[in-house]
């Protein structure tokens, strides 16, 4: 009786234990920084120092238009079709202010480039008034914390100039990873870096298929960051974050 009483003390152990918590993997873009302005006022500013006259509200309806047609023939920058993060932007701006009306080839190519490196600093980001204090709550508790994100090779260069690089031990993007989200094998890449079971790895990001469904999938404690309440998907609340000043609270229970 004591001895079958011991058994079942052991397996019901056994059935709540986990790995503790080590990891916490992050998207970027709309999780810790943001554009600052719109494409469009961006694209213009440029252009006008070029002496071009473009609205801002006719090339941001240019730019999804062309950033739409350009995901679906050339998904993840077009790696697999032989392209780049840069070929890919640069063909992308180009086609952008072609329909905006700029047919000069030599204006096109001259914005173009610019855009593209003018988008590699902190100038036209902005990192959200929560993201640092939130890094830094992450490694104090111990954890160590990964980039996981749909960018091109820039991100590194982003990161540095706008302080936020030296919180994380390793950054994996979907250009150089060759595969991007929702595909689960750059989370495999992701979890291969860490070397820990996925159930001692977070993420948090603000899309719900691709960082929310797909970390959860594999394994993964998948945080959706709904900073506008616009999400309507049907999750648990104790995996919605409002803001990132949520988030400390949430990890410590896989700590414990």
């Amino acid at each position: 009786m004591i001895l079958t009483s011991t058994v079942e003390n052991v397996k019901c152990v056994l059935c709540v234990m986990r790995a503790p918590l080590r990891w916490v993997l992050w998207d970027v873009k709309d999780t810790l920084l943001k554009v600052r302005v719109s494409v469009g006022e961006q694209y213009c500013k440029e252009t006008e120092r070029l002496g071009l006259s473009l609205n801002p509200v006719e090339v941001d309806a240019a730019f999804r238009q062309v950033y739409q047609h350009y995901s679906r023939r050339y998904p993840n920058y077009g790696i697999s079709q032989g392209l780049d993060g840069q070929s890919w932007w640069i063909g992308l701006v180009q086609d952008t202010l072609s329909q905006c009306g700029v047919q000069d080839p030599v204006l096109l190519n001259t914005a173009a480039k610019n855009l593209y490196h003018n988008f590699s600093n902190a100038d036209n980001w902005e990192v959200f008034p929560d993201s640092k204090k939130t890094l830094e709550n992450c490694s104090s508790l111990g954890l160590k914390l990964g980039i996981v994100s749909n960018f091109d090779n820039r991100l590194e260069p982003i990161l540095q100039s706008c302080g936020l690089l030296s919180h994380f031990s390793f950054l994996i993007t979907s250009e150089k990873a060759g595969v991007a989200k929702p595909s689960p094998a750059i989370f495999d890449q992701a979890l291969q870096k860490c070397g820990t079971p996925a159930d001692s790895v977070a993420h948090v990001g603000d899309h719900y298929v691709n960082d929310y469904i797909t970390s959860r999938s594999a394994g993964i404690h998948g945080f959706l960051l709904d900073r506008h309440k616009k999400n309507q998907a049907a999750i648990p609340e104790e995996h919605r974050l409002l803001s990132l000043e949520e988030l400390l609270s949430r990890l410590q229970k896989y700590m414990d």
